[in-house]
């Protein structure tokens, strides 16, 4: 899809709304300041549709659709909440970071990646996050815990957070492949970016520590993208659990059962090629951190992955903290970052080993 970089840029703010949206529509108001037109939330509904997951990627995709008057009424309805959200912040570290750069590493609207660079003299270690959502939802502006990128820039770090092509219309290989492309977009323009190339840490959650493992055990990925291990100095995924997909299938209940063929198929033979675990005989990624919480399928995938990885002579850590279930999940998630928080320190600690 070859969208114009403008129209890019506002179909992402408008996709920031799909929930209020909703909302709007079915208790008839938002608390008051700009409101949406009933004929405007009957615009997208009729265009989108009332099904939240679906609602961001509509309207990504066909927010030039839109009347005028209802992408004006967006607008500003996008500056109001821009606006609330600041003074929400304005107490936390997520006031202090300035506007990311915007990226795009390819002609889809997703394949766009925010950039912040910490100022003073040098290049930066890059550290590049990929959000989580079962593959087929989520997005570099909702799917993060907000204290990261401060945290980043305070530690020296440059700090990447990627959107990428989402199942069903894109498949998971080339999910891995977007992981790839984003990496060797920034890679390509370090020394305009203020990134040092040879200190690069990937990282992920949920779906993204799958996706960030699979581009650290399975090469060619990264070399589609011109790139090698030799680029990556390590790899950091977080709460993740399909690393082994044919046992994840065991372990998930009816719902994510359904995510996970959605994503994987049923095919054995692509099911074993999506799996981090069973491409992780040498050669990897030098090295690799696993966080998890204690949900069961977290702790035992992450528990075979890191046995695989020592089999195959790469360095591997493995963390585990308090949390279960979904709650636990989200939590390590929104929590990573935040200074008093167990997982931080490790994190902080393993990235000055990997990085210098």
């Amino acid at each position: 899809m070859n969208t114009p970089a403008k129209l890019v840029l506002a179909a992402g703010a408008l996709a920031a709304l799909a929930t209020p949206i909703l909302a709007q529509q079915r208790a008839g108001g938002m608390g008051g300041g700009e409101r949406l037109s009933r004929e405007c939330r009957a615009e997208i509904v009729t265009l989108c549709g009332t099904d939240r997951s679906q609602l961001r990627t509509c309207l990504i995709e066909k927010a030039s659709q839109l009347s005028e008057t209802c992408r004006s009424q967006l607008r500003a309805r996008i500056e109001q909440r821009a606006g609330q959200r600041a003074g929400r912040g304005a107490r936390g570290d997520a006031a202090k970071v300035p506007p990311p750069q915007t990226l795009y590493y390819g002609d889809d609207s997703l394949q766009a990646i925010d950039l912040w660079v910490p100022g003073g003299a040098g290049k930066a270690p890059l550290v590049l996050f990929v959000h989580g959502g079962g593959w087929k939802r989520g997005s570099k502006n909702n799917a993060m815990g907000r204290a990261m990128p401060a945290h980043m820039l305070r530690q020296g770090y440059a700090f990447a957070s990627i959107d990428y092509r989402l199942v069903p219309r894109n498949t998971v290989e080339e999910q891995a492949g977007d992981v790839a492309a984003a990496l060797a977009h920034l890679l390509e323009r370090a020394d305009a970016l203020g990134i040092d190339r040879s200190r690069v840490v990937l990282t992920g959650h949920s779906a993204g520590a799958h996706l960030v493992a699979l581009v650290g055990t399975d090469e060619r990925y990264l070399k589609q993208a011109g790139l090698s291990f030799a680029d990556i100095d390590g790899v950091m995924p977080n709460d993740g659990a399909a690393y082994d997909v044919a046992s994840q299938f065991t372990l998930a209940g009816p719902r994510m059962t359904a995510t996970y063929e959605q994503a994987f198929g049923t095919d054995p033979a692509r099911q074993q090629a999506l799996s981090p675990m069973r491409q992780a005989a040498s050669p990897n990624a030098p090295a690799f951190l696993l966080l998890h919480v204690e949900r069961r399928d977290a702790v035992d995938q992450s528990k075979r992955l890191a046995a695989a990885l020592k089999a195959g002579g790469t360095a591997v850590e493995i963390a585990g903290f308090p949390g279960r279930g979904l709650r636990g999940h989200m939590e390590i998630n929104r929590k990573l970052g935040e200074a008093d928080y167990a997982a931080t320190v490790v994190m902080d600690n393993w990235l000055r080993k990997v990085l210098g």
